[in-house]
């Protein structure tokens, strides 16, 4: 029972809680729970049954379907196994390796009925690849794709994104439909796929959603989004070198601590208004701010350098002339670091610095270290330059800050059905409340904590910052976060690049909104020049303040 076994209660309750029908008497969780433990006891007749309790109190779902029809068949109930698969099936379950390995089936495969329904669900998932995943689309690259191809990419986008997008109550002034017709001629004109490419970035950055972007192909990569090795920052309005991802542009001149004031013999602020802010996927100003001139600044071709003029402490300018590094090597380098840190600071501070939440990493840095951890008089956590991951292990960690329950962020996605459509009504949203996770149960810190955010804090980083929000557990310190998380649905465009629509919503467990906003900091601070130039953290000062209130 491969579904049920890996999570029992997420992957069996993710689909359904969509019935309103929900019986008084029946907790379906509780069900699904009785269900697992039944089978854990090889009580698979007892399991079989809690679980077809739970369906009819929830309705439709492939998942409780499919382990009903595993606990069944274990059972020795063939006939209601051969009876509840189908149902599976047809609701949306078609892993069809799965089915043919599960050892939970392994009684029915003599059966000429179990190939049959192996036949009839491979059918039912080639018919839903080709609808949802069709390979028409994925042509590779080319340096000039041909009209119709350029046509279908940005119209695959504007159909996704009109049925999938889950913010466009967050842009009450854009008509995407006449925006699509308008980028129709742009597209049309596109002499080359990198300049086809860059309409569809300035298109979908119409969403103002940090969640719903194009990701280039490689080679148009590193036409658009080649850059010099160097990471920027924007300190009190201005732009600054922050460090050199690349040490071999120390040769050029270029130091940490310099001004940026032109590219290309632009005034900084001009160059990035015209060549990077329209084609940046951001939130809230603070996100595109970050965006434009931390993470793009000086993106352009491989074949040429960046002309920058930079200005040092005495005021003197000179214009350098910057290599590029390939798209891919410049993110390499931007994201390199180990994921986790973590340093003890004067007075007893525990300092744990995480770069994302893509793995493990984070919270299982903090478990092995968390002897440590638990001598100190207070902790900071500091996930200013974490762009995200997975929300569960951030979960992870704050469950070690507690020993209470306590709840993730609630969220919603749209509702499209065709037919209320054609009668007339709305379209409805669909809504999960927030779930309730267990503290650690082993591992408990209980002093001070305190959060340090800023606009490069997103995605999982700021759901990690919301809970802990939610559970008063210390104070935020910093800068508002990005404001952007969610659910992307990716697909394939023609000429080797793939697009993403965000399609969940998320909000704090009590519904307040952080998308389209960030999280704000109870102490409100921001790098300053001075500071920047004399290595000093700010930010860092602010947040031992805070824990020493």
């Amino acid at each position: 029972m491969p579904l049920r076994m890996h999570h029992p209660l997420v992957l069996a309750l993710c689909l359904c809680f969509s019935s309103t029908a929900v019986a008084a008497e029946a907790d379906p969780e509780q069900l699904v729970q009785r269900a697992t433990e039944a089978y854990n006891a090889k009580d698979y007749g007892a399991s079989a049954d809690a679980f077809i309790a739970a369906l009819a109190v929830v309705g439709e779902n492939p998942v409780l379907y499919y382990n009903a029809a595993s606990a069944s068949a274990l059972a020795g109930r063939t006939e209601a196994a051969f009876e509840l698969l189908p149902k599976a099936t047809a609701a949306g379950y078609t892993n069809i390796a799965a089915i043919r390995a599960d050892p939970d089936l392994v009684s029915l495969r003599p059966d000429p009925r179990f190939e049959t329904l192996l036949a009839a669900t491979e059918r039912a998932e080639q018919q839903r690849k080709r609808m949802w995943n069709n390979p028409v689309f994925a042509t590779p690259y080319q340096p000039v794709l041909d009209e119709n191809q350029r046509v279908a990419g940005l119209s695959r986008l504007w159909s996704e994104a009109k049925f999938n997008f889950a913010s466009f109550d967050l842009v009450p002034d854009l008509d995407w439909d006449a925006l699509y017709l308008a980028t129709l001629p742009d597209v049309r004109a596109a002499t080359s796929t990198p300049e086809y490419y860059r309409v569809l970035k300035r298109f979908v950055a119409q969403l103002r959603d940090g969640h719903s972007s194009i990701r280039l192909p490689g080679e148009v990569a590193d036409q658009l989004e080649a850059q010099p090795g160097v990471r920027t920052a924007l300190v009190e309005g201005r732009i600054f070198v922050d460090a050199l991802l690349d040490p071999a542009l120390a040769a050029t001149g270029l130091e940490r601590g310099m001004e940026i004031v032109a590219i290309e013999g632009q005034p900084v602020q001009a160059w990035a208004k015209t060549h990077i802010t329209p084609y940046q996927p951001a939130s809230t100003p603070q996100d595109l701010a970050a965006r434009t001139y931390e993470r793009a600044l000086l993106s352009g071709s491989i074949n040429r350098p960046a002309l920058v003029t930079v200005r040092d402490v005495a005021g003197k300018q000179r214009t350098l002339s910057l290599p590029r590094m390939t798209a891919k090597a410049f993110e390499e380098a931007y994201w390199s670091g180990p994921t986790f840190q973590m340093r003890m600071l004067p007075g007893g501070i525990a300092y744990v610095r995480i770069l994302h939440f893509g793995n493990s990493d984070a919270a299982d840095g903090f478990r092995q270290n968390f002897a440590e951890i638990a001598k100190a008089r207070g902790l900071i956590i500091d996930v200013r330059g974490n762009g995200g991951g997975n929300s569960d292990e951030g979960y992870k960690l704050l469950s070690m800050l507690t020993d209470r329950p306590f709840r993730g962020s609630r969220w919603q996605t749209r509702e499209y059905v065709p037919t209320y459509r054609a009668w007339g009504r709305p379209e409805a949203t669909y809504a999960e409340a927030a779930s309730q996770m267990q503290p650690d149960g082993t591992l408990h810190y209980d002093g001070p904590v305190a959060v340090l955010t800023s606009a490069r804090t997103y995605s999982a980083a700021e759901d990690f910052v919301v809970v802990f929000d939610a559970m008063q557990r210390g104070r935020i310190v910093g800068e508002a976060t990005g404001g952007s998380t969610g659910q992307p649905l990716q697909f394939s465009l023609p000429g080797g690049g793939t697009a993403r629509i965000c399609t969940k919503r998320d909000s704090y467990p009590d519904g307040r909104e952080f998308v389209g906003v960030g999280v704000q900091p109870q102490v409100a601070v921001a790098p300053r020049i001075a500071d920047l130039r004399a290595g000093r953290d700010t930010v860092l000062e602010a947040g031992l303040a805070a824990l020493r209130k």
